[in-house]
């Protein structure tokens, strides 16, 4: 009888151990492997929260063809660091052209996070790579979304699913994110861990 007690406490530890190291390693997934576009508006004036989503288009539709045929974060932070001054030029031009000169700021770097719900997925809170565009003061409402996998355009659940299958998503972080309900202690920890990083982070 101890002997199966023994061995039943073991089995249990032993499952406990292999499940926290699988959540450890989706956290570590969240973190490394994808790339978030953020972009900051000059205010919170109609005007430039209008300029802040004409800038994002602008980005989107330079990037989105190159970054489509991306399978790799690393090939992807590559080329986002290789094309800086394209991006930058991008952004200034599209500013030019609405007539607004405060100028704009553009870098990869990271970032803390908080959870962040999309029409087809939910984020939780962490610290992400990003490519940051700080147009003016950069005092106003921020967008943001996923540049790399490429998940910043309006897609279906089946969508969803497939770029993150793409990208090597686990399928319960793939779950867990899309809000599958036998993954929802899953996102709720992953979401905790996230919070714990933004504490912890130092700009």
């Amino acid at each position: 009888m101890k002997r199966l007690v023994r061995n039943t406490l073991f089995c249990l530890v032993l499952a406990g151990t292999v499940w926290c190291a699988s959540l450890l390693f989706d956290r570590q997934t969240l973190n490394e492997d994808l790339i978030r576009l953020h972009v900051v508006a000059n205010s919170d004036s109609q005007e430039d929260q209008s300029i802040k989503l004409q800038v994002r288009d602008a980005v989107l539709q330079s990037l989105e063809g190159d970054l489509a045929r991306v399978t790799d974060v690393e090939e992807a932070k590559a080329y986002i660091r290789e094309n800086l001054p394209k991006i930058q030029g991008v952004v200034n031009q599209t500013l030019e052209s609405l007539g607004f000169h405060g100028g704009a700021a553009v870098t990869l770097c990271q970032e803390r996070f908080d959870t962040r719900t999309y029409p087809t997925f939910t984020l939780p809170a962490g610290v992400y790579e990003a490519l940051r565009i700080t147009i003016g003061q950069g005092e106003g409402k921020n967008w943001w979304c996923v540049a790399f996998p490429s998940l910043c355009l309006p897609c279906t659940s089946e969508g969803f699913s497939q770029v993150a299958s793409g990208a090597g998503f686990s399928d319960p972080l793939s779950g867990a994110l899309s809000g599958e309900p036998e993954y929802q202690v899953r996102f709720y920890l992953l979401d905790l861990l996230g919070r714990l990083e933004n504490r912890l982070f130092r700009d």
